[in-house]
């Protein structure tokens, strides 16, 4: 879907730019308005389907380096005295509550 915006983006700069040469005002304004509902577009389409800025999300792939982290944390926190079967329950509760809230 980007990729399609991108390059309704691309011609219609370039679109814009010849029209406006052309002394063709209309042509110019009309390209502007189709340029401008693509990116609307993509904005709604991204807003909807809860897209993230993570490379990883929806892939189903494990960030390695979270996951790493996490880990370190409920050593951590074995380490201080809490039990691991206690720690891992609230990263379990915490994760159910981020998908939740999606």
């Amino acid at each position: 879907m980007r990729t399609v915006v991108l390059l309704v983006c691309m011609a219609g700069i370039a679109g814009m730019i010849v029209t406006s040469i052309a002394d063709r005002d209309g042509a110019a304004l009309t390209l502007g308005l189709i340029t401008a509902s693509a990116v609307v577009c993509l904005i709604v389409a991204t807003a909807v389907s809860g897209a993230s800025l993570s490379p990883s999300a929806g892939t189903g792939q494990l960030d390695e380096v979270t996951a790493a982290r996490v880990e370190a944390m409920v050593a951590d926190l074995v380490s201080a005295g809490a039990t691991e079967d206690a720690v891992r329950a609230l990263v379990g509760e915490s994760m159910r509550l981020g998908r939740s809230q999606r």
